[in-house]
């Protein structure tokens, strides 16, 4: 890995860094793919993923009879199927192709369905650390990844098998100097989401790692969760039912954000925080002196949204958002 390892870091080493920042992929190979372009492009020292790597939904693929495929109601032939495949693979849409005894095994069986929502998980991560690899190939480059509220724990087992993926949870990570922690968990969602947690335990594990840390100013929180009341985690107030609330005719938009998170970067005042989560609360803020940025996310469209920020001589020199 060159300069960057999981050991402690020197504080009297601090080097210039070249970060590419981007979070919730959600499955998206396009998003992934033009990742990686744009790293090469800036020529990064340095990639991040902040977590929510999985994929939201699995569409089943009926196999007929005579060479036609079943997709959501459309018969399409083998060309029509390539470009539906093309496009789940670009907006983070899982698939699996099947027969109609496996389809109904699918809709009647919720362990089946997990253990297939499960498979497809594990390929399309998989299919990415090759994907790195090959763009890769010419660099030293890995990319420091982490989980996020919507990933399962298992596709840690992923990451810690991959060439070019980096797990970060629970490891302090030296890069060039700067230290590094990271953690996915999130504060509760109506969405009853895989890592969740309540403020008081979030606070507790991230109280845990930062005492971990030499210097907290000098380092760098990749922290899922976006601190609360910032420009970072604002989304629409839902009901009861899970709608968004509209008033006049406007969606209503409300902080969602960690109060923990929020507390731990006001206490500690690290040199940066990376924050996801809320896809459509893109910015950048201070919480006290410490600039936290949020990349938002479009996986959906098949987009990156980033962010590209350099440290140099213990303070952050510049950042922007890359968009495309």
């Amino acid at each position: 890995m060159g300069l960057f390892n999981r050991n402690k870091a020197d504080s009297n080493k601090i080097g210039n860094l070249k970060i590419l920042f981007t979070s919730d992929l959600h499955g998206s190979d396009t998003a992934f793919r033009k990742f990686l372009n744009a790293a090469l492009m800036v020529k990064a020292d340095v990639l991040i993923i902040g977590g929510d790597l999985a994929g939201k939904s699995l569409v089943p693929i009926i196999e007929l009879k005579d060479g036609k495929f079943k997709v959501e109601n459309n018969l399409v032939g083998k060309e029509g199927l390539e470009k539906i495949i093309k496009s789940y693979k670009s907006n983070g849409t899982y698939y699996t192709i099947v027969d109609e005894k496996g389809y109904e095994e699918l809709s009647q069986n919720k362990k089946v369905l997990e253990e297939e929502f499960k498979r497809v998980m594990i390929e399309r991560l998989e299919e990415w650390d090759r994907i790195a690899n090959e763009k890769l190939k010419d660099t030293k480059l890995v990319i420091y990844t982490n989980l996020g509220n919507d990933d399962p724990l298992y596709l840690f087992d992923v990451i810690k098998k991959s060439e070019r993926l980096v797990k970060t949870e629970d490891e302090v990570i030296n890069l060039n100097g700067y230290e590094m922690i990271s953690f996915g968990y999130v504060n509760p969602t109506p969405w009853k989401t895989p890592r969740e947690m309540e403020e008081d335990d979030i606070y507790a594990h991230l109280k845990q790692m930062v005492e971990k840390i030499d210097n907290p100013r000098k380092a760098i929180f990749n922290l899922h969760a976006p601190p609360f009341g910032s420009n970072l985690d604002n989304a629409p107030l839902l009901d009861n039912n899970l709608k968004p609330v509209v008033r006049g005719g406007e969606m209503v938009f409300t902080h969602v954000g960690s109060r923990a998170v929020k507390k731990i970067e006001e206490e500690y005042t690290p040199l940066i925080g990376l924050h996801g989560h809320i896809h459509e609360s893109r910015g950048f803020d201070k919480v006290n002196n410490t600039l936290v940025i949020n990349p938002g996310s479009n996986y959906n469209a098949g987009m990156l949204q980033a962010a590209y920020i350099v440290l140099e001589n213990d303070r952050v020199k510049s950042h922007q958002f890359i968009i495309g």
